[in-house]
């Protein structure tokens, strides 16, 4: 009798030993897969710089918002198809196609308020780009950049810079913090040294 007694308590001593092993692996288990699984609510930095929280549409009549283009260097000018700038067109795209791959945008603006120098609808405006210069930067539809009918983004600029664009193809450059801004007349050139030489500053700005 004291024999199978024994017995009987080595063999629940056993089932508790394994019982214990079992819920601890389980425990372990479960806390192993808590460490490794990122946090859903981690929060996400969207936040989008005040300058760049702007909605407009493209000359194709899109939506666009330019919070997509937070964290890159923008550049945005005011264009026109009959003016003796607007060759420019020429190294906007230049530009744009080389930086592009290194967080760089070209966004343009045409508008009618100097000399008249942009008459047509938005759509012979978009195919006077693609036609002509072959654009393929962002370009948003027709409005105005000058005085009190200025668009919000114009605005916006002016009051960054303390200067308006005087004439077409004015042109501004944004850092990638969408605050910082730098103006440059309708005569700096896209390819000039001046003008890439701060979008490479900016570029390298991380």
């Amino acid at each position: 009798m004291r024999s199978i007694s024994i017995h009987f308590i080595f063999l629940r001593s056993l089932i508790t030993a394994a019982a214990l092993c079992a819920l601890s692996g389980i425990s372990y288990a479960v806390t192993s897969a808590a460490v490794a699984t990122p946090s859903a609510s981690a929060p996400i930095d969207t936040a989008c710089p005040a300058l760049l929280n702007q909605k407009f549409k493209s000359l194709q009549g899109q939506p666009q918002n330019l919070c997509q283009y937070a964290g890159r260097v923008v550049v945005v000018v005011n264009t026109a198809s009959y003016c003796g700038f607007t060759e420019q067109y020429k190294g906007l795209q230049t530009i744009y196609d080389k930086y592009k791959e290194k967080g760089f945008v070209v966004v343009g603006f045409p508008a009618n308020d100097f000399g008249k120098q942009e008459p047509g609808s938005n759509t012979e405006v978009a195919d006077f780009c693609e036609r002509t210069y072959k654009v393929k930067f962002p370009m948003i539809e027709k409005t105005s950049v000058v005085g009190g009918q200025a668009n919000p983004m114009f605005e916006g600029l002016f009051k960054a810079t303390g200067q308006r664009p005087q004439w077409n193809f004015h042109k501004y450059l944004i850092g990638r913090d969408g605050k910082s801004v730098q103006s440059f007349g309708s005569r700096v050139s896209p390819e000039s040294p001046e003008f890439v030489g701060e979008i490479e500053k900016l570029l390298a700005a991380k």
